[in-house]
């Protein structure tokens, strides 16, 4: 939609029509169309004489006029005499089918009413007659043909209430639907927009927090905040610009996302397409956050496990979960480690399926240089990321894993292709442009590349980079 021109937020600002549900139960009274007669049992209703008096009344009424209607139907009468007959019973047309109208006083009668034509609900369709003041006017009874046409005719009511629905309720239509998939609905800033949409297609706004999300969770059992999303990655917990986002998950992370994107030369003009950039740092966030979609549910009420901890809306009174009331003293900042570029080794070509808890392990019995702390991190199904907490580690690693005369596992792993290298080679990957599916192609293409060697020889630049731990995987859960 958003390359064919399609303006989405101009859809919104120009001026939609819509009735909200509460408005749209208040606009079928108005209108005054009849509506399938439902009866509540209600346990605690005790029948006095007068209500006693008016079943008997009714009762004895519909039984006469539906054997007369019956018999009516396998005689011929001339136009008049038939005109009279219909006229003394009471008898009306409901489109083909003869129908009669029982008079209410009350809600109770009509409770009355329904109870006692539950006796006749093989033939006896009821309608509620609303009255214009509102309340009701008056019970209609349609007599059917058979069970067949029974069903028929409930279609054909069902069928008009749609459509007269689908005329009043306007652009709640778009809402109802996505309300109706089930599937999670992603936001930019969830608490603004749906309490919007609460209070303008659902109903008015509940007195607590609480009453609001418990009725916004009716209707969109999940929603995803990509705001809340941002707030797991250290450097994005105040940003609220969604190209600047995006700009920096580009720029720190590796994470190719296929989705087609609009061209760059659109990308000033307006902020009609920020749809589709949402759903682009969504996809991005998802990929860094190793939120996988390999485990989706058929039914939409259940949502995949690795969903369900950034599903619906959080605290609005707290910016994050893992930051402290206090602004200044951040929970974050325990579980960031300022480490050197130089400690840090990118591994691949080890063997598919792997876990970093796995990988850790093998890592840990192939050399000496594991005896010493280190993490691992997938970066994704084919590299990984190894960070020495000990200076000096990762050259040690480097220079064994290329030399000829490396014995054990470690000798193993590299026969079976395992290979390493360091920092600089990722460097020039991002100078490059070296983007392939896979990390681990980049990194191939950028080491056949003849220049390397001799830029690499050349950097002499001391760098930094934050190692989270809030990033890592908990190797107790693999």
């Amino acid at each position: 939609m958003a390359q064919e021109g399609f303006d989405f937020n101009a859809c919104i600002y120009n001026g939609i029509s819509y009735l909200s549900k509460a408005q749209e139960s208040a606009a079928k009274v108005r209108i005054g169309n009849p509506t399938p007669g439902n009866y509540v049992m209600d346990s605690s209703l005790t029948h006095t004489v007068a209500d006693t008096v008016f079943v008997e009344r009714i009762k004895s009424r519909v039984k006469h006029w539906k054997n007369a209607c019956k018999k009516s139907g396998s005689r011929k009468d001339d136009a008049l005499l038939s005109s009279l007959r219909k006229l003394v019973m009471g008898t009306e047309i409901y489109g083909s089918r003869p129908c009669m109208n029982i008079d209410v006083c009350s809600e109770r009668q009509v409770q009355l009413a329904l109870e006692m034509l539950k006796e006749f609900s093989d033939e006896l369709v009821p309608l509620i007659i609303p009255a214009k003041g509102g309340g009701t006017q008056s019970v209609r009874i349609v007599l059917t043909s058979s069970k067949e046409d029974k069903d028929l005719f409930e279609r054909e009511l069902q069928n008009i209430e749609d459509e007269q629905t689908k005329r009043v309720r306007g652009f709640r239509e778009v809402i109802d639907l996505i309300s109706a998939s089930q599937k999670p609905v992603v936001s930019h800033n969830s608490l603004n927009d749906f309490t919007f949409i609460h209070s303008k297609f659902l109903s008015p706004l509940p007195a607590s927090i609480d009453e609001f999300t418990g009725s916004l969770s009716l209707a969109f059992p999940h929603i995803l905040d990509v705001n809340h999303l941002m707030k797991n990655i250290g450097p994005l917990r105040k940003v609220t610009n969604i190209p600047a986002a995006i700009s920096y998950l580009n720029n720190h992370y590796f994470a190719p996302i296929d989705l087609e994107t609009l061209p760059q030369e659109n990308e000033g003009k307006s902020h009609r397409h920020n749809v589709v950039k949402m759903c682009y740092l969504f996809a991005k966030l998802c990929s860094i956050l190793k939120i996988s979609d390999n485990a989706k549910p058929s039914n939409y009420h259940l949502l995949a496990p690795a969903l369900e901890e950034y599903t619906n809306i959080s605290n609005p009174f707290s910016d994050s979960p893992q930051e402290s009331i206090n602004e200044d003293i951040r929970i974050w900042t325990n579980n960031m480690r300022k480490i050197s570029c130089d400690h840090v080794v990118f591994l691949w070509g080890f063997r598919s399926g792997l876990t970093a808890g796995m990988l850790k392990s093998m890592l840990h019995k192939s050399h000496g240089v594991f005896s010493e702390d280190f993490d691992v991190r997938l970066v994704d199904k084919s590299c990984a990321i190894v960070v020495f907490w000990r200076p000096g580690l990762s050259e040690t690693f480097l220079d064994a894993a290329s030399n000829e005369e490396i014995c054990g596992s470690l000798r193993e792993m590299v026969s079976d292709g395992l290979r390493a290298t360091s920092y600089e080679t990722y460097k020039r990957v991002c100078k490059l442009g070296i983007w392939e599916a896979e990390l681990a192609e980049s990194l191939d293409k950028a080491l056949e590349d003849p220049n390397y060697l001799m830029e690499a020889t050349s950097a002499t630049n001391s760098r930094e980079v934050y190692w989270s731990t809030d990033s890592m995987i908990n190797f107790d859960d693999l």
